[in-house]
């Protein structure tokens, strides 16, 4: 792979993993901090909901352009731009005397950065061929959960030292810079023509999925393989700091250091399973391990604060995140039409991010009725049911595979 375009899958992976804590565990970290109720902060987790509903704005993107850098490339810079600007102004704020202007001011960060993706997953889909798909998601990837660790365990760190304004201030200028990604990519509107019309833009991807024997279960294992994951991580953050008593300094030390060298090693191990092995068996085998990473956090709940048990659980829950990640990925935008990708990986993605945003606004209100012991047991078998959709993948109607 050309070492320019390996940077471009840095940056652009950096720069969609960033805002996703600045508007999930961190903001929830920060309204923790300013004392809000568990019940209240779980319905943050509502602020994310734009993630799961970029599949109604993804035909525009696929069909139009803005002017100056085509098709792709145009709304990834202007949504940059529009995150930075938001992130500037939330950083302005005070949660507890205005606390709906930080909620229009999150829902404004997660629009634009679901957007971002849009563009993002099918600049990735149409410059990446078939050969280096996997390993372009698996560098992605980590490059995006390394983000999220700046965005958390670094963020965290900043605003125990500089409060949270500077830290915010400092998430936009970070958001500025991802911007060179931008630039340095490479054009693709001569890879994947654009559709000819907004009605085949939003028609058109619907039918060719629809027309696909066994399409229904690519569609609900999209929404059900990290359906554990996402429950767990919603509450995750109000657990450490106020269930265990945690400090934010601890937290964020954890995260900037083994965890950042385990996402990085997961995502590395998941794109070397996929030269090796069938995607369905890395599909099995990532699988487990992210369910299994979960009942970490519960060991934490059962033998109490322990500096090393937090180290054991947050390292295996990135280094699950990161092979994961990397087969999920490359299971989703393999299944797209190129003429389509905007869309459809927006719709499986979607779909991927729907238990994060629906099920999991309602995960303070269950956390807080059973307890922490009980709450990520039952995170861990919310992971079962993608599990069972894997013993039916052939009749997925995905493309023949090998065997290894």
């Amino acid at each position: 792979m050309p070492s320019r375009r390996l940077l471009v899958l840095v940056l652009l992976g950096f720069a969609s993993g960033l805002p996703l804590f600045l508007t999930g565990s961190t903001l929830k970290a920060w309204m923790t901090d300013e004392g809000l109720s568990l019940a209240t902060i779980g319905l943050f987790s509502f602020v994310t909901l734009p993630y799961s509903l970029k599949v109604l704005w993804a035909p525009f993107l696929d069909r139009y352009a803005l002017p100056g850098l085509g098709r792709r490339r145009g709304w990834m810079i202007a949504m940059q731009g529009s995150m930075a600007m938001a992130l500037v102004l939330l950083a302005r704020t005070q949660p507890h005397l205005d606390l709906m202007r930080v909620v229009v001011l999150a829902l404004s960060v997660a629009v634009a950065s679901a957007t971002f993706d849009i563009a993002v997953d099918a600049w990735r889909a149409e410059a990446l061929d078939q050969k280096h798909l996997g390993l372009g998601n698996s560098i992605h990837i980590a490059a995006y959960r390394v983000a999220m660790l700046v965005s958390g365990g670094l963020a965290l760190i900043m605003a125990q030292a500089f409060g949270w304004r500077t830290t915010y201030l400092a998430m936009a200028v970070l958001t500025l810079l991802g911007m060179a990604g931008t630039w340095l990519a490479m054009n693709t509107d001569a890879v994947a023509r654009a559709p000819r019309s907004l009605q085949e833009a939003i028609a058109g991807p619907l039918e060719d999925l629809l027309q696909r024997k066994g399409i229904g279960y690519l569609l609900a294992f999209a929404v059900f393989y990290k359906l554990g994951d996402w429950l767990a991580e919603s509450m995750t953050m109000p657990f450490l700091l106020r269930g265990m008593g945690f400090t934010k300094m601890q937290i964020g030390t954890v995260q900037k250091t083994t965890a950042m060298v385990a996402i990085i090693l997961g995502g590395l191990i998941g794109g070397w399973m996929l030269t090796r092995m069938s995607l369905r068996k890395a599909l099995w085998i990532c699988g487990f391990v992210q369910a299994g990473s979960i009942l970490g956090f519960w060991a934490i709940s059962l033998l109490g604060r322990h500096l090393p048990l937090l180290v054991a659980a947050n390292t295996l829950e990135n280094l699950a995140y990161g092979m994961g990640g990397s087969a999920f990925a490359a299971l989703l935008m393999g299944s797209c039409n190129r003429t389509y990708t905007g869309t459809q990986y927006a719709l499986f993605s979607a779909l991927m991010a729907l238990p994060r945003t629906l099920f999991a606004g309602f995960t303070g209100f269950l956390a807080a009725r059973v307890g922490w012991t009980l709450y990520f047991p039952l995170c861990a078998a919310a992971a079962i049911p993608g599990l069972l959709l894997l013993l039916h993948y052939d009749r997925w109607g995905l493309p023949e595979e090998d065997e290894a």
